[in-house]
């Protein structure tokens, strides 16, 4: 979590601190179908049990119990002042979390810390303090920002060499009380469950799983990066966005790769974020993207607006069509209109960028490769009168076969080949008609989809993509359209499990 503020009516725009912060667990999700020989279903069994929605990223109530410990006298030490309202008077009017300027850096009593049973690990660019036992997997914790720091500075455009002396001071706690009594937990912190963020100072509650607190670790060291490096972490949708973004992580034989997409869930213990937007969509509840990017800072006081944050931020981040743009926003985080200069910057491009949420929301899986599954809207042209053969490859997600269908008209796709949807243990092969041993979203592993696309656009008002309603083409099937479109093809697979097809198939369309 990060000092975070939202306006208020109050004669004209306030600033206010919002007490929110990184956001808890996932509901159990249904059992989802693999379809590749060799793996195993997925259970509910490797994420947390559902619990009820709390305001941090993280998803047991080990931090809240604690959170609500009695608090006993702390000594007698030099407070900080707290922050008032009319301290805010003359903030921006955004809801953006920023730098709070002129606050003095945590001091901190080695002997009174030392009495408490809380000892320092240093790092570069972290020194924690924790009351936790030593072991491997905490005092690795300064490297964990050692290595995020210059991940950072190039996801950011920042020189490293620049900012030799930057370094943040954390606070890692299994009991709270022995922080207090140690001046370690200011008076002027808002309450807070699982972490939070402050210029150059974090503070975590204790993780039930070794990645989950690596996880809240990055969450908020990504939150005191941009404030204290770009002055700012923007509103709502994108601070938490980005924060996920850069949160989720692989941890593998010492080294840290941020930005990560999980392959499973065994990788990612206690995260949830999947889980939680295929609950979403599979009860018709699921968010629209212009829903997200409006959030109010008060969203993220329960757990799901995280995970739609970090769906978006992934969709615009790994979609070679909207990344640039969507890194460039980080250059108005400090603009009170943020919203409006993002949908400046989509511009002509938002019906596309709403039909892309809506496709990867409805199939979002762990390992979900985003930009393979990228889509060309470009419109096709019309058929000749001899008909057109298209080729659709088997490891890609929906391909624009270029072929524009006038309305009114009966068109007969005919479709043939042979290719590869699975290479372990052994090579699968599959023709259009699938592989009717094995099912993905209720249909056959590999059998032949079309969309047929209108020009107009296919969202907001005028309801779900059409990309969402596929039609089962096999090895042939008939269309005729009320519209004009143009046909798209795929065949039916996961889109995290595209990497191991192979081949293509040719698909002949011909006008009745």
């Amino acid at each position: 979590m990060t000092a975070k503020q939202f306006p208020a009516l109050l004669g004209g725009w306030i600033l206010i601190l919002l007490l929110a912060g990184c956001d808890g667990p996932a509901e159990p999700a249904a059992k989802r179908q693999f379809k590749k020989p060799g793996r195993l279903p997925e259970t509910q069994s490797s994420d947390a049990p559902a619990q009820t929605p709390k305001s941090d990223p993280t998803p047991e109530p080990t931090a809240e119990s604690k959170q609500s410990e009695p608090t006993p006298s702390k000594p007698k030490q030099p407070k900080r002042k707290a922050r008032l309202l009319a301290d805010l008077l003359d903030q921006p009017a955004d809801s953006a979390a920023r730098m709070i300027p002129n606050l003095p850096r945590m001091k901190v009593d080695a002997a009174l810390a030392s009495a408490e049973g809380i000892r320092r690990i240093s790092g570069k660019r972290l020194t924690l303090y924790t009351d936790m036992a030593s072991s491997e997997k905490i005092d690795s914790l300064p490297k964990l920002i050692d290595q995020a720091f210059p991940q950072w500075c190039d996801y950011f455009g920042i020189d490293p060499a620049k900012q030799a002396d930057w370094h943040l001071t954390g606070f890692l706690m299994e009991e709270k009380a022995a922080f207090v009594r140690a001046g370690l937990l200011p008076d002027d912190l808002p309450p807070f469950q699982h972490g939070y963020a402050r210029n150059h100072e974090l503070w975590l509650y204790d993780q039930p799983s070794d990645y989950y607190r690596r996880h809240l670790l990055l969450h908020e060291g990504t939150h005191c990066f941009m404030n204290t490096l770009l002055g700012a972490c923007g509103p709502p949708w994108y601070m938490e966005g980005v924060a996920e973004l850069l949160a989720t992580h692989r941890w593998h034989q010492g080294r840290l790769t941020l930005n990560h997409m999980p392959a499973n869930r065994e990788e990612v213990p206690m995260w949830g974020r999947i889980k939680i937007v295929k609950r979403a969509f599979a009860d018709r509840k699921a968010m629209s993207l212009k829903k997200v990017i409006n959030y109010s800072p008060r969203a993220h006081l329960e757990t799901a607006p995280y995970a739609w944050c970090w769906t978006a931020a992934a969709l615009m981040d790994r979609n070679p069509r909207y990344q640039k743009r969507f890194r460039q926003l980080q250059k108005n985080v400090l603009q009170a209109d943020f919203n409006q200069r993002f949908f400046e910057l989509i511009g002509d491009d938002w019906n596309r960028l709403d039909e892309e949420w809506q496709v990867l929301v409805g199939d979002l899986e762990y390992g979900h490769q985003i930009a393979r599954t990228a889509i060309d809207f470009t419109p096709g042209d019309p058929l000749p009168s001899t008909g057109a053969t298209v080729t659709v490859a088997a490891d890609a997600g929906w391909q624009n076969s270029r072929i524009r269908l006038e309305a009114g008209s009966t068109y007969r796709l005919s479709a043939s080949g042979r290719y590869q949807v699975a290479d372990k243990p052994q090579i699968w092969w599959c023709e259009p008609g699938g592989v009717s041993i094995r099912y993905y979203q209720g249909r056959p592993l590999g059998i032949l989809l079309a969309v047929p696309h209108p020009d107009e656009p296919t969202t907001g008002a005028k309801g779900a993509s059409s990309f969402v309603r596929p039609i089962v083409v096999g090895r042939q099937a008939e269309l005729k359209p009320d519209r004009p479109v143009t046909l798209f093809f795929k065949i039916n697979d996961s889109a995290a499990e595209l990497g191991d097809n192979a081949g293509e198939l040719k698909v002949k369309i011909e006008r009745d």
